[in-house]
């Protein structure tokens, strides 16, 4: 991290996990979030360097007639094919660093954070100086997951579960770990983690 620029933390977990409700209490802190998954699509419509190589990469089909994204065609590509999965990730994840760098140069916060599923599984976490991981039992994301998303089927929803690291080796990687099950409070978990991570920029500072 250099002076001038916020801590860049990390916030991940398993689909189902409610990374993404933790990041909002973040935000209510006043901490700024990168939602990592949301700008990989929207750069994927959007970004015409980009387009042009997931074009050059996967054929035509991979945008519809009126530009906008052939989603189902490109997860039909790519979702049991790892050489393809790596294709795809090795053109979107160079465009989401260089807009996460440029995001972050205009934030003003001590830190800030980089939400996004697979921050273990890309190896982007040994970019950011600190990592949260959302954990949450099993049996309890597959009820959030079939009650969010009512498209998806069972085995589907373990078809992607199958591709994330298991909680335990996240919460072996990460610094910080949010339990989210419905004995845990959420925001006392969230309080705690933004102190230690106020704490940690000050005794740096203070260096």
């Amino acid at each position: 991290m250099k002076n001038n620029t916020p801590l860049n933390v990390g916030i991940t977990g398993g689909i189902g996990s409610g990374k993404s409700t933790v990041a909002k209490i973040f935000t209510i802190l006043g901490i700024p979030v990168y939602y990592a998954d949301d700008r990989a699509k929207w750069l994927m419509a959007y970004d015409t360097k980009l387009k042009s190589a997931i074009t050059a990469n996967f054929g035509e089909e991979s945008y519809l007639s009126d530009g906008t994204l052939n989603r189902a065609f490109l997860a039909d590509q790519v979702f049991n094919d790892s050489e393809k999965t790596t294709r795809i990730n090795n053109l979107v994840h160079p465009a989401v660093r260089e807009d996460f760098e440029q995001w972050v140069n205009q934030q003003k916060s001590p830190y800030i954070l980089k939400e996004a599923a697979l921050l273990f599984e890309t190896g982007s976490y040994e970019e950011l100086d600190l990592v949260i991981n959302v954990s949450s039992p099993l049996v309890i994301r597959m009820t959030r997951i079939l009650l969010r998303d009512p498209h998806r089927t069972e085995a589907q929803v373990h078809a992607i579960i199958d591709k994330q690291l298991p909680d335990e080796q996240k919460n072996e990687l990460a610094h910080f770990i949010i339990k989210n099950a419905d004995n845990k409070l959420l925001i006392p978990q969230v309080l705690k983690i933004h102190d230690k991570i106020l704490a940690k920029i000050a005794a740096k500072n203070s260096d």
